[in-house]
């Protein structure tokens, strides 16, 4: 394959940056390609414009790579070594609740999964997750103590702050430490990595999160927050979601809102996933949610108070908010056992599962309501029993 000759085809396709132009994925068949256009692109070949170099996202994990082109009418001669798929937008699954005066504390949903029960035993410590969403609000008094800096994926020099709200409220979910001046998450000693790919309001594209899961894996991340759904299949973000999983990496992601009764948006419906659905103070699937076969667990998801922009709180609807507490649970129990691989930690989130209302439908819900602390106390009697032994 003529990897300069490629090159020098793309760039006079390249979409101008006040642009949109027709957003393509790219991935090489023959891995070494891949290579050879990192190569390539690392040295001034001639005749390749400059400004390709900054439009080209390379996936290391893809083996390929995502830029917006003018046309991607690509040759036949082309076409035998680069699989292409178009670049699918993807939303962020909050929606947003009008309300009054917000208190303090710790938040139903995090007391209803038993995460206080569970402190006694561990909180998180040190647990690497990364948070693929809008961002994060870095001024915000309960999440001083559980930030690391993370990567701003639509602009790369800049920090990830947060100009949606979104990825805010998750991480307060997760990870905050407000005290009695604001509220606790479920994980409050775990470390979070914004990765911010949606912009301001909660739209990325497939490329994005694929470049998001590229960077967690890259820098060690131990869990995936995906707080988002599309109802398309993506081949590319599949192999990059299958890999990172191989990796090592736990990757958590929402349902959907949507009241399906038999299927869940993408990327949770991909069995590499913990896919969750959205409960209610009731116990009872929350009336947004998409529920059915494919989903692993229900996690609190009604009425969720957490953080928001300008050191605010704020309640939302949502399975992104369920998913957020399943992060935090998982966080919690990696704090326990490091060595968990992804495969251990979904059949012990499952196992550890409480039934949800008598007044639901069981055979159709095939997964029960997350339970942190016994999530954690399975594991602590486990570890007692090898001791013994």
């Amino acid at each position: 394959m003529n990897i300069p000759e490629l090159l020098r085809f793309l760039s006079e396709r390249i979409a101008p940056s006040n642009e949109e132009g027709y957003r393509y994925i790219f991935s090489f068949r023959n891995p070494s390609h891949y290579q050879e256009i990192l190569h390539e692109l690392q040295l001034k070949v001639p005749g390749l414009d400059p400004f390709l170099r900054q439009q080209l996202h390379p996936s290391a994990l893809m083996q390929g790579l995502a830029c917006s082109l003018l046309s991607a009418d690509l040759p036949l001669r082309f076409r035998r070594m680069i699989r292409v798929e178009e670049d699918a937008q993807v939303r962020v699954h909050g929606l947003p609740v009008h309300e009054k005066q917000i208190n303090p504390g710790i938040p139903w949903g995090v007391r209803r999964i038993r995460a206080p029960e569970a402190w006694a035993h561990t909180t998180g410590l040190h647990v690497r997750i990364g948070v693929v969403d809008t961002g994060v609000d870095f001024n915000h008094p309960d999440l001083k103590y559980c930030l690391a800096r993370g990567v701003n994926l639509l602009s790369r020099y800049q920090w990830p702050y947060d100009d949606n709200g979104h990825g805010t409220h998750i991480a307060g979910t997760i990870a905050a430490a407000g005290g009695s001046e604001g509220i606790t998450g479920v994980a409050p000693r775990a470390m979070l990595y914004p990765v911010k790919a949606f912009d301001n309001n909660g739209a990325a594209y497939v490329s994005d999160i694929i470049r998001g899961i590229d960077w967690c894996v890259q820098n060690g991340m131990q869990i995936i927050n995906m707080s988002f759904g599309m109802k398309k299949k993506s081949s590319s973000m599949e192999e990059v979601v299958d890999r990172a999983t191989q990796a090592g990496v736990v990757i958590v992601a929402s349902a959907g809102n949507d009241k399906k009764k038999r299927s869940i948006d993408y990327p949770a419906k991909l069995p590499q996933t913990i896919s969750v659905g959205a409960t209610n103070r009731e116990r009872r699937t929350a009336a947004f949610s998409n529920v059915g076969p494919y989903i692993d667990i229900y996690a609190p998801g009604d009425q969720i108070r957490s953080s928001w922009l300008g050191g605010k709180h704020r309640r939302m609807n949502g399975t992104s908010m369920a998913t957020s507490h399943v992060s935090g649970a998982i966080a919690l129990l990696l704090a326990k056992r490091p060595g968990l691989t992804p495969a251990e930690i979904k059949a012990l989130i499952r196992g550890t599962a409480r039934p949800l209302s008598l007044l639901e439908d069981k055979k159709k819900l095939h997964a029960g309501e997350l339970d942190a602390y016994r999530l954690i106390r399975r594991q602590t009697n486990a570890g007692v029993s090898r001791k013994k032994s």
